[in-house]
């Protein structure tokens, strides 16, 4: 089952798989009134890979819906240097809806939306992304 959230819920300190991340989304609210108030077009989903370089992926605004935020979208991890190989390269983009905002130079209407990144077979924030070593170091102290 994948839970995921912009706040960190669980961390099982004495289990050997400490640093292990479980996540609540809850909301979706704030991206959906957004793409409706701006009329936008496009949802730029953005992230940051292990290098520090921003990533993205961007699809259009009517593809977000509730499950848009407890589903993710799916992305090939192995486009991104140091990631994945080709043969495990499916992972989760995961919105995270509080981070939502308009794009102030981009042509046509858009929403970027920062994004959590998930490994589809445990659920768990992906050890690389930046997003996640920094729920786990915080949770950790």
């Amino acid at each position: 089952m994948l839970l995921s959230s912009p706040e960190l819920v669980t961390l099982n300190q004495s289990s050997p798989a400490i640093g292990r991340l479980t996540w609540r989304r809850t909301m979706s609210e704030h991206t959906m009134k957004l793409i409706a108030e701006c009329e936008a077009r496009w949802v730029d989903m953005r992230f940051t890979d292990s290098k520090g370089k921003e990533q993205h992926v961007t699809i259009p605004a009517s593809e977000v819906d509730d499950s848009f935020f407890t589903e993710g979208k799916m992305f090939d991890g192995s486009s991104i240097s140091g990631w994945k190989g080709i043969n495990e390269s499916d992972m989760i983009l995961l919105p995270d809806d509080s981070s939502s905002m308009i794009d102030p130079f981009f042509e046509d209407a858009t929403v970027i939306v920062r994004c959590d990144i998930v490994e589809p077979s445990t659920g768990e924030g992906y050890n690389r992304d930046p997003r996640s070593v920094a729920k786990r170091a915080e949770a950790y102290l």
